[in-house]
């Protein structure tokens, strides 16, 4: 039984990965419809709990959220195979991309085939929000706390911002409650190997670095580095990475960072998938083994502190929520968390532009979704169908 649970899991995550284009909100939106609404391996307020745990870790948060489920599913192991279905795929497309990246520069790539992925993309985020606003505005100050939450990160964009009204929220949530005795005792017992392993690749690789100048070595400590600074998921990272690897260490040109970025928007799975093809195209100039090498390791650093971060974190969590404190703050903080989901709708419209058939798209993505009649790859195809024959 156990077997045949964990294959159908990892085809369920294999089926949000073909879906999740556009961020880590968008992929929520994926999640809530084929692990919450079809398949109920876990509960909307149990997803945005998720969602708002790693919305305050380093990471790429959708990755540490689907990575979250497939260990309450079926453990570390479960956790880590979640893992290689979810951003594998993807990863290897983005390392074979950086040895075509000059041929599809001089190509010159029409982007237009992909120009409803964004509305597509909106429609997803839109049902999400809904069903999640749903589920966590219980009263006034939950309400107040969602619209709060949408308008402050709408006016401010900045990395900080995310955690920082999260936290808030659930202080005001506890605040507002009047309940008493809310820090009852629990005991955590959290798996430490974890968070020793973090500091021992952050430490590793820098001391590596200083004292051994080394192109592969150099790589893996960037981009671990960038796994572990950026809070908010891929598209918080783009800058970091851009500003290191065109402008300071010019390991490619500002039209090869683009192309690669440009890629990574139009295919689905975690965007911090474009680090395989960062660091293939950093790796350039030697013998072919050693710019997959690049890729490769990109695409392992990157990944790597979120993962050992939510392994650390998620076990303690299970039992963080025992004490009373903890349980009344979520009620805040996953309000918030619903704020933010909704505003990303709204940036990722004005970003893809209001035109009449950009809505017409996101309208008729939320009434499939909301059917429940189609599965979400098939509503993928017809999008990039119709973009290519519109």
């Amino acid at each position: 039984m156990e077997n045949i649970k964990w294959r159908t899991f990892l085809k369920d995550v294999f089926i949000c990965s073909l879906g999740a284009y556009g961020g880590p909100e968008a992929h929520y939106g994926v999640f809530t419809d084929q692990l919450v609404v079809k398949k109920k391996y876990l509960s909307e307020e149990e997803l945005v709990e998720l969602i708002a745990l790693t919305g305050i870790l380093p990471g790429p948060s959708s990755t540490q959220t689907i990575v979250a489920i497939g260990h309450k599913t079926g453990g570390p192991l479960l956790a880590f195979l979640t893992m290689l279905v979810w951003a594998l795929p993807v990863l290897t497309l983005m390392t074979l991309l950086s040895f075509l990246s000059q041929f599809l520069g001089n190509m010159n790539l029409s982007q237009d085939g992909l120009r409803y992925i964004g509305p597509m993309a909106v429609g997803f985020i839109v049902v999400a929000a809904y069903r999640i606003g749903r589920k966590v505005v219980k009263d006034k100050i939950t309400l107040l706390l969602l619209i709060m939450g949408g308008v402050t990160t709408y006016f401010i964009r900045a990395p900080w911002i995310f955690p920082l009204v999260l936290i808030i929220g659930g202080v005001v949530s506890i605040i507002t409650s009047g309940e008493k005795n809310l820090w009852n005792h629990v005991k955590l017992n959290p798996p430490w190997k974890y968070l020793i392993a973090f500091g021992f690749f952050a430490l590793g690789s820098l001391l590596l670095k200083l004292l051994w100048d080394n192109q592969i070595i150099n790589l893996f400590e960037s981009f671990y580095r960038y796994g572990y600074l950026v809070i908010g998921g891929g598209q918080v990272v783009v800058p970091m990475m851009y500003s290191e690897l065109v402008e300071v260490n010019q390991y490619m040109t500002n039209q090869e960072f683009l192309t690669g970025f440009g890629l990574v928007q139009g295919l689905p799975g975690p965007m911090f998938s474009f680090s395989a093809y960062a660091g293939g195209m950093a790796a350039r100039g030697g013998s072919t083994l050693t710019q997959v090498l690049g890729a490769v390791v990109g695409g392992i650093a990157i990944f790597l502190p979120g993962l050992l971060l939510i392994y650390f974190v998620f076990p303690v969590w299970e039992n963080l929520k025992r004490i009373k404190g903890i349980k009344v703050s979520l009620k805040g903080i996953t309000a918030v968390a619903g704020g933010l989901i909704a505003v990303a709708a709204i940036i990722l419209m004005q970003k893809s532009g209001f035109v009449y058939d950009n809505i017409i798209v996101m309208i008729i993505t939320v009434a499939l979704l909301l059917t429940k009649k189609i599965p979400a790859p098939l509503i993928v195809v017809a999008v990039l169908a119709a973009g290519f024959i519109l």
